[in-house]
């Protein structure tokens, strides 16, 4: 047995049993059954490291050969696939609330077993096809059911896709530095493929044009995963250069390169979702803004900025997951969610009203609930290193905070003498609160998310020490 075969191949052969299935509630349970046991079975069992259960001895390999390359999970990466596979149950086991299990799941579940394994591939020059794969698996969720597909979503294809040759020559060239680390030539050449290929992976400004038109035209929950997932595995992804290079992780030009670009990003999303009169381009900008606070975080540089980074994933996980959550019970009731065809919607669907803008507020960083900490804490990093950029924060973070009241004002209109009503489903009713409520305690105790992600950046041999 081994590790790889426990958290790659096994989800990836469940997906293909699910694809077929059309019941919901089967899906959404089988699905979340299992990658809540691999959760647990990342937190609890040791990796290549033998365990005596009555007469038998077990031990888990760390590491799967398969057509001459090899896949490799150690026990230092226990603590991320716990993370991912409790982040996927999340986002399962509350699709079937709003119909969408058959539809995400499979794909979900295929998704995750590509990304965790792009993470594992050795050599690493792979992963730009493992990401490829499941860029092309992501199609099926994003895609309407009632119209074509939109600019959104093959922006998204072509943007992705474009990541990949770029990713794949650096790796080349890579292998040559390594041989030859004294050619100045060789490293330049690198460093410029290796930046273009993560501006188009992580939808750098000005390759963020097909976020917030792909949440304006895919299903809004579909596209929370997939929003949530990508850019969170292509961070980790580009850690792991930098984790593997000296010379890509001393360079002098690379903070102030995260910072520039982390700043375009929070700015960008924040100033222009306070524009926005669509609810779905609103949760785009945000997905933006985000970006942006996680390469500010890697900026800050050391333990410091990796620990701010693994604590944004949690708040941003149930901000992401209530929001999308609320969007598509909405959706339910008007032909689009601009702000036109959803106005006063808050009267008849107030728990979903109330989680979208609960999210959103977390999100743009309203003290007590469960992105503040972070937040601050952050702020207090840029103040100290690049006083000028915590500006930045502010500026985008207020951007965010009014779009939020624009939508919760939309959502409120309505004639006068209409009536409040709560039309929500009772397990539409318990997700939304208990999304609210997850919000609500992680920013009066962030330290609980300090213990659960304490040991996360030993993931990185080099900047996690």
């Amino acid at each position: 047995m081994s590790a790889p075969a426990i958290w790659i191949f096994l989800p990836f052969g469940l997906a293909l049993i699910l694809l077929p299935l059309r019941n919901e509630r089967l899906t959404a349970s089988l699905a979340s059954g299992v990658t809540l046991l691999l959760a647990l079975a990342a937190w609890l069992l040791p990796i290549d490291t033998a365990m005596s259960v009555g007469s038998l001895s077990i031990k888990i390999a760390s590491s799967f050969d398969i057509l001459g390359r090899r896949l490799v999970l150690t026990s230092a990466d226990r603590l991320l696939l716990a993370l991912i596979y409790a982040a996927t149950f999340f986002w399962f086991t509350a699709s079937a609330a709003i119909k969408m299990a058959h539809r995400l799941v499979p794909f979900g579940l295929g998704i995750t077993a590509l990304l965790v394994a792009s993470l594992a591939v050795e050599p690493f020059l792979y992963a730009a096809l493992l990401i490829e794969m499941a860029v092309l698996l992501a199609v099926p969720p994003l895609s309407p059911t009632d119209r074509s597909p939109g600019r959104g979503l093959f922006r998204f294809l072509i943007f992705q896709t474009l990541a990949m040759p770029f990713i794949l020559f650096s790796g080349w060239l890579l292998a040559g530095i390594e041989a030859n680390p004294g050619d100045l030539t060789l490293v330049r050449q690198a460093a410029i493929l290796l930046g273009l290929g993560f501006t188009f992976l992580l939808a750098i400004v000005p390759f963020n044009t097909w976020i917030p038109l792909l949440t304006e035209e895919s299903p809004p929950y579909s596209a929370g995963f997939i929003l949530w997932m990508f850019p969170t595995i292509a961070l980790l992804f580009g850690l792991d250069f930098l984790d593997r290079y000296t010379w890509l992780r001393t360079a002098p030009q690379l903070p102030n390169l995260l910072t520039i670009a982390g700043s375009l990003m929070l700015l960008t999303g924040g100033t222009l979702a306070a524009f926005q009169r669509h609810l779905g381009r609103l949760l785009g900008f945000a997905v933006i803004a985000e970006i942006g606070f996680s390469l500010l975080t890697i900026s800050l540089g050391g333990t410091t900025g990796l620990n701010l980074f693994f604590l944004l994933f949690v708040p941003r996980l149930f901000s992401l997951g209530t929001w999308a959550f609320s969007l598509s019970i909405l959706k339910e009731q008007a032909p689009s969610l601009r702000f036109s065809e959803v106005k006063g919607l808050g009267r008849t669907r107030p728990f979903a009203a109330y989680g979208a803008f609960l999210a959103h507020m977390s999100l743009a960083g309203l003290p007590l609930l469960a992105d503040f900490p972070i937040r601050q804490a952050l702020w207090e990093g840029l103040a100290r290193q690049t006083p000028n950029i915590a500006w930045f924060v502010l500026i985008g973070s207020l951007g965010l905070f009014t779009g939020a009241i624009r939508s919760l004002a939309v959502l409120s209109m309505a004639p006068e003498g209409t009536r409040w009503e709560v039309r929500e489903s009772w397990p539409q009713r318990i997700f939304l609160a208990l999304g609210t409520l997850a919000l609500l305690i992680l920013g009066l105790f962030p330290q609980w998310t300090t213990l659960l992600l304490a040991r996360l950046p030993s993931v990185f041999e080099h900047l996690g020490h």
